[in-house]
């Protein structure tokens, strides 16, 4: 845990408690299910925890607002962020089934009391949210559509889609025809890993 002390100093030591047992209880589930695979889970404070909470470099998710974690899978990003803001409700959903039975189990055995996690699409969704954050699910004019009509209509400052994404997205943003902002995280993190992993944002209409 020593790299996310590195990058969030401001980490209180149960947070960092949290983290150790969100790795134990994925690396468990992970024999299960795979929900990642097994060289990442070798690396999986840099590639998981870490890429996860890059989202935190870009936003400060204020107190009391919603987020909803689009094809969260194993509960990435939603589960590191709900430890990194435990005033904050997170909303999990995924297609999956046993991917979302899995997240359950995580966030129930972690006493994580700000997140819910649910088996459906975001475009079954009727309720509306502050954000959206996703870890590249598809491409950005695929994915757009399916959370546009997420948002509150009068959300919080900096409401809209946090997306994580890698490699050279002009092209894809192009088509997308979306006016969006790209902030890389290797201005935020020094390892290799990071070189084209990047965050993007698109504000809520």
């Amino acid at each position: 845990m020593n790299l996310l002390q590195h990058y969030f100093p401001e980490l209180t030591p149960q947070q960092l408690e949290l983290f150790k047992q969100l790795e134990t209880e994925f690396r468990a589930t992970n024999e299960a299910i795979n929900l990642v695979s097994r060289t990442d889970m070798d690396n999986f404070v840099e590639r998981h925890l870490l890429h996860s909470l890059g989202i935190a470099k870009v936003i400060k998710f204020p107190k009391g607002s919603t987020v909803l974690d689009v094809g969260t899978g194993g509960g990435l990003p939603g589960l590191p962020l709900a430890i990194m803001f435990p005033e904050v409700h997170f909303h999990l959903v995924d297609s999956i089934g046993k991917k979302i039975r899995a997240v359950q189990f995580m966030a129930a055995a972690l006493g994580l009391h700000n997140v819910t996690a649910e088996q459906t699409r975001a475009e079954q969704l009727r309720t509306k949210y502050d954000y959206v954050v996703s870890r590249a699910v598809a491409r950005l004019a695929t994915f757009h559509p399916w959370v546009a009509h997420r948002f509150k209509p009068q959300g919080q400052a900096g409401s809209g889609l946090y997306y994580l994404k890698g490699g050279d997205l002009t092209e894809e943003i192009t088509e997308s025809g979306l006016k969006a902002k790209v902030t890389n995280l290797s201005d935020f993190f020094s390892e290799e890993f990071y070189e084209t992993k990047k965050v993007v944002f698109v504000a809520a209409k």
